[in-house]
C-alpha cells in the first residue's frame, strides 16, 4: 500500500545528509473506453510507490479497483502551488486524470515551471490505459444513444423513415471511391456507419423483438468466421474464385436457398441486377445464356452480362461515361467541369 506521514510533511533530513530533491509528480491518464481496473503494470508500480494519490472526481471509474487494490486515494483539487508543496522532501504524488485531463492543473505547473522561482518537481505523463482499435465506435455508439433520447427530430425516427437515408449515403460513398478523393471517402463511410448504427439504435426500443448494436456486430462477426473456413477453419481456397464458391456455399447451407439468385435484391439498379444475375450464374459454373427478345432491355442485359465476363462493373463503366457526357455538356454550356 502506498505510505506516507499522517501530517503530509516531508521527511527530516539527518544532520549532514544531502538536502532531499523537490519530488515527482505523476499525471496518470486512463482511457475510458477501457474496462476500468485494467491497468499497465508501470501504472500499478507507480501507484503503489506513490507517497499520495489524488483524484478530483469522486466518482472517476477507476477509483473503486485502486481501493480495492489496497491504494489510498484523496479527493483532491490540488493547485499547482499544492502540488509542488506536497512533492517536497522527494516525495512522488500521483493524480489520477479525469475523462478531460487535467488542463488547469497543468497549465499551472507550466507557468511555475517558466518562472524560474521555483524549484521543480519532475512532472511525468503516464498512460494507464490505451485505446483499442474500434474503441471510437464505443463513443459513436454513446453519442448515438444521447441523441435517440435528446433529439426532438431522431427521438422519432422509424427504420422506414431512415430507408431512403440509406440508400443516398451509399450512393455518395461510391461516389467518393470513385472519385478517388481520400476525405470525402473518409466522411462518407462515417455517414453510412452511422445509418448502421441508428438503426441498431432504434430497433433497441422495439418492444417485441428488440437488438442492440452488439447484437449486430455478433452476427456479422459470426457470419465472417463461418464463410472463411479457409481463414479460421481446415478449407483452403488459394484464389478469389475460389474464395467465392465458399461463400456462396456456406450461404446456400444458411439461408437454405434453392437457386443461386434467392438473395439478389431485385429492386436495385438494372444494369447491376443483371451483372450480379451473371456473375451468381458464372460462379456456380452454370451454362445459362442470357436471353434474348426484341428492345433495349435485351440489348442492354446482353451488355451487362458481358461486361461481367470481362470483370467490369456495367454501373461503374455507366457512370464513368455519364461523367464525361455531363462534363461535355457543361463545356458546350460554356461552364467549367
Amino acid at each position: 500500500m502506498n505510505a506516507h506521514r499522517p501530517d503530509g510533511a516531508p521527511a527530516t533530513t539527518a544532520p549532514g545528509s544531502p538536502a532531499p530533491g523537490p519530488g515527482r509528480v505523476v499525471l496518470l491518464t486512463t482511457s475510458h473506453r477501457v474496462a476500468p481496473g485494467l491497468l499497465s503494470w508501470p501504472a500499478w508500480r507507480a501507484l503503489h510507490g506513490a507517497d499520495r494519490v489524488l483524484c478530483a472526481d469522486g466518482a472517476h471509474p477507476q477509483l473503486p479497483y485502486l481501493r480495492e487494490a489496497g491504494i489510498t486515494v484523496e479527493q483532491a483539487t490540488p493547485t499547482a502551488e499544492d502540488l509542488v508543496d506536497a512533492c517536497a522532501g522527494d516525495r512522488t504524488v500521483v493524480v489520477v486524470a479525469g475523462a478531460e485531463g487535467e488542463p488547469r492543473l497543468t497549465d499551472g505547473l507550466a507557468r511555475l515551471a517558466g518562472s524560474g522561482r521555483v524549484q521543480m518537481p519532475s512532472l511525468e505523463l503516464l498512460p494507464a490505459s490505451y485505446d483499442l482499435p474500434g474503441a471510437r465506435l464505443l463513443d459513436l455508439v454513446q453519442v448515438m444513444d444521447r441523441i435517440r433520447a435528446e433529439c426532438p427530430w431522431s427521438s422519432q425516427q422509424t427504420h422506414k423513415g431512415l430507408a431512403k437515408y440509406g440508400i443516398e449515403e451509399s450512393y455518395e460513398l461510391v461516389e467518393a471511391i470513385e472519385e478517388g478523393d481520400r476525405d470525402e471517402l473518409r466522411e462518407e463511410l462515417g455517414d453510412v456507419l452511422l445509418q448502421v448504427v441508428f438503426h441498431a439504435r432504434i430497433a433497441e426500443d422495439d418492444p417485441d423483438t428488440p437488438f442492440s448494436i452488439d447484437d449486430v456486430a455478433a452476427g456479422i462477426v459470426t457470419k465472417l468466421v463461418h464463410r472463411h473456413p479457409h481463414v479460421f477453419g481446415d478449407a483452403t481456397a488459394t484464389t478469389p474464385e475460389e474464395v467465392k464458391q465458399h461463400w456462396l456455399r456456406t450461404k446456400a447451407i444458411e439461408k437454405r436457398r434453392e437457386s443461386v439468385t434467392d438473395g439478389i435484391p431485385l429492386g436495385q439498379p438494372g444494369l447491376a441486377l443483371a451483372s450480379k444475375l451473371a456473375s451468381r450464374v458464372r460462379t456456380a459454373g452454370l451454362k445459362v445464356p442470357a436471353p434474348t427478345g426484341e428492345g433495349i432491355g435485351y440489348e442492354l442485359l446482353a451488355m451487362a452480362v458481358r461486361a461481367e465476363a470481362a470483370g467490369v462493373d456495367p454501373e461503374s463503366a455507366l457512370r464513368a461515361a455519364a461523367r464525361t457526357y455531363r462534363d461535355a455538356v457543361r463545356a458546350a454550356e460554356g461552364v467549367d467541369a
